[in-house]
């Protein structure tokens, strides 16, 4: 019977910690928790992971042709790396929200330690830019109680999304990318990453040739593509 019971809390004590980490398979779960996957309107294209020498400016290229504007998710480790090229995101109209210091999954790690890594997000991203980032999504989109705590007492919001491309895998073509996207509706908020340093190797040129399709399928719709300031 102890067991049993030592068990049963043991579980509890899991399922309390790591629930949110589920939201991003689940829209009822998100929509209980009050972590948004979609937008009041338009479309929102994000980018998370960089900024990268190669795959930010190649994104920021097709952006510019098609005159949309979008959101970086981007990691204070790889901003201390290239901190002209967050301004340049910022400079060319973009918004930026905050993906952690590091790339880590923040269900493996202790509250203090999630506090350190996003107060060092911050104050970097907000040095570089010149911004004070408002929005928050966590590496692979998985939060732990303690992590999405500490997010909305800083004030941030969380955001997932609700259409992604899968353009991260080795196995992912321009035309893969386009068509995991789908056709978008009023309010998608659609995932793509402008970086390869977490995923396979030159996958940024892929979603890079496939952003055309996306944005064109954007406005084919009518719907304005949005950028985000989490305020």
């Amino acid at each position: 019977m102890l067991c049993s019971m030592r068990c049963a809390l043991a579980a509890g004590t899991l399922a309390g910690w790591s629930l949110p980490a589920f939201a991003p398979l689940s829209r009822p779960l998100a929509g209980a928790l009050r972590i948004p996957r979609t937008i009041t309107s338009g479309v929102a294209v994000t980018f998370d992971d960089g900024p990268h020498p190669q795959g930010t400016p190649a994104v920021l290229e097709v952006l510019a042709d098609h005159g949309a504007t979008a959101t970086f998710f981007m990691l204070g480790e790889q901003v201390i790396k290239a901190p002209a090229l967050a301004r340049e995101v910022v400079a060319a109209g973009h918004h930026v929200g905050i993906h952690g210091h590091r790339h880590r999954n923040l269900l493996r790690l202790p509250p203090a330690v999630i506090a350190r890594d996003l107060d060092r997000a911050y104050a970097v991203i907000a040095e570089a830019t010149d911004r004070a980032p408002r929005l928050h999504r966590a590496p692979y989109g998985i939060y732990s109680w303690p992590a999405l705590n500490t997010v909305r007492a800083r004030g941030w919001t969380p955001l997932l999304w609700s259409r992604w491309g899968r353009d991260w895998t080795r196995h992912a073509t321009p035309g893969s990318i386009a068509s995991t996207v789908g056709q978008l509706v009023d309010g998608d908020v659609v995932l793509l990453h402008d970086a390869d340093d977490y995923s396979a190797p030159g996958s940024w040129r892929r979603t890079a040739a496939a952003l055309p399709f996306v944005l064109e399928s954007i406005a084919a719709s009518g719907l304005p593509c949005v950028s985000l300031s989490g305020r």
